[in-house]
């Protein structure tokens, strides 16, 4: 993420604004960046396949009873 993004996302508040606003503000560039750094990683190859999600989502909950 830019600085440049981080303002022009900040450009999008009102001119007076509750900190609940700035808030919610900071939750979407936050959720902005972790796609970002999603997808960079899918183009990438530095995915996991599902087969295997699946055996450690299955692996864990086993466990956990």
């Amino acid at each position: 993420m830019t600085k440049h993004q981080v303002i022009e996302t900040l450009d999008q508040l009102p001119e007076e604004f509750k900190p609940e606003d700035l808030m919610a503000l900071l939750e979407k560039i936050a959720l902005r960046e972790k796609i970002e750094e999603g997808l960079k990683a899918a183009d990438e190859g530095r995915t996991i396949p599902l087969s295997e999600v699946r055996r450690r989502f299955e692996e864990k909950w086993s466990k956990s009873k």
